[in-house]
């Protein structure tokens, strides 16, 4: 059935087809039909961050930035859900074309720009919902603020969605807003986490609640500078690393029509970039933070591969916009069995 779906769908723009898709699960939700989508597989819950997820498979931020359809994308099987990236005030984004797919790669490459509708409208939507898994939000901020005055936005973010939020990410590793990167390194990186950080506790000691903050980073840093972000975020005291964004690496798909256009690439061809980035976390932190792993998760052997290298959780992306629906069900029994195995000893 999916495969019907995506032949017609890829048919169309690749912009136009994510908004209908969208459109069409949001109705889905509004109409009360979820539970036709499939619901939670059975697996075993994992227990990350202090919060106890109902299977180790999410969907990474970018695909619902506006938390418009996110509950009919959990029933489709997702452990957690990640909307966003939301900036404090709406914005456009950058100018279209800004989405091309790959087919023959199983890629995308992007350069939206943050478009969404702000985070007022985005706690309107998350502020009650019955999605039975965890729900992350995932925060930036607005092109026209500076780098220098980023950390405001952030906080902006963090402060509007903390009360609803299961758990909070700070996107500092997106290749298509301006100087963002640079954010993920030394005194600029400290200066942004620790007012959240701040923040964060600030409300548990107020409202007994506890909310992980998260920080996403990029697959393009030597081995160095990945120990280095990850000794300052151990420093500032996150709960999780998201490993990895997108690339901006084109050495996969030389030669593609798409290859010189600018933006983020993911999916398959991004799948050993990001592998590699988890298992240097993995072997550097030893066990101080969670990695949730991210990047070209094609089917369950990939997911698991994740796993192996050091993640406690994986999110797909573009590997959900090529394979559908079956994707998230073989990651769920592939990790479940893979976590069995590890209990057992096998």
């Amino acid at each position: 059935m999916y495969n019907l779906a995506r032949s017609l769908l890829f048919k169309l723009d690749p912009e136009v087809a994510h908004e209908l898709s969208l459109d069409l699960l949001a109705a889905s939700s509004r109409l009360g039909v979820n539970k036709l989508l499939g619901g939670l597989p059975a697996a075993s819950p994992v227990e990350v961050m202090g919060l106890r997820f109902p299977n180790a498979v999410g969907l990474a931020a970018g695909l619902d930035k506006n938390a418009d359809a996110f509950e009919a994308l959990g029933a489709l099987g997702f452990g957690f859900v990640e909307v966003g990236t939301i900036t404090p005030k709406g914005q456009a984004g950058n100018p279209k074309p800004r989405l091309f797919r790959l087919p023959e790669h199983e890629a995308i490459i992007n350069r939206m720009g943050f478009n969404n509708k702000g985070v007022d409208h985005l706690v309107s939507r998350i502020k009650s919902h019955n999605y039975p898994g965890v729900l992350g939000v995932n925060i930036g901020k607005n092109l026209t603020t500076s780098v220098e005055g980023a950390a405001a936005d952030y906080l902006a973010c963090l402060t509007a969605v903390i009360p609803y939020a299961d758990y909070i990410t700070a996107n500092i590793s997106s290749p298509n807003t301006p100087g963002l990167r640079s954010l993920q390194f030394g005194e600029s990186l400290a200066e942004l986490i620790s007012p959240l950080i701040a923040a964060r506790n600030q409300y548990e000691a107020e409202h007994g609640k506890r909310v992980p903050l998260a920080v996403k980073i990029a697959p393009d840093m030597t081995d160095d500078e990945i120990k280095l972000v990850s000794d300052t975020l151990v420093e500032q005291g996150v709960d999780g690393i998201i490993a990895t964004n997108t690339t901006l690496s084109r050495d996969a798909v030389a030669g593609h029509q798409f290859a010189e256009e600018a933006g983020g690439l993911s999916g398959a061809p991004v799948r050993d970039a990001s592998t590699h980035v988890v298992k240097t976390l993995a072997e550097h932190l030893k066990g101080t933070l969670p990695i949730i792993g991210v990047g070209g998760i094609s089917s369950g052997a990939d997911a698991v591969e994740k796993l192996q290298a050091g993640a406690s959780l994986v999110q797909i992306y573009s590997g959900f916009i090529y394979q559908g629906p079956e994707l998230i069900k073989e990651a769920v029994a592939s990790t479940d069995a893979y976590f069995r195995e590890c209990d057992l000893g096998i």
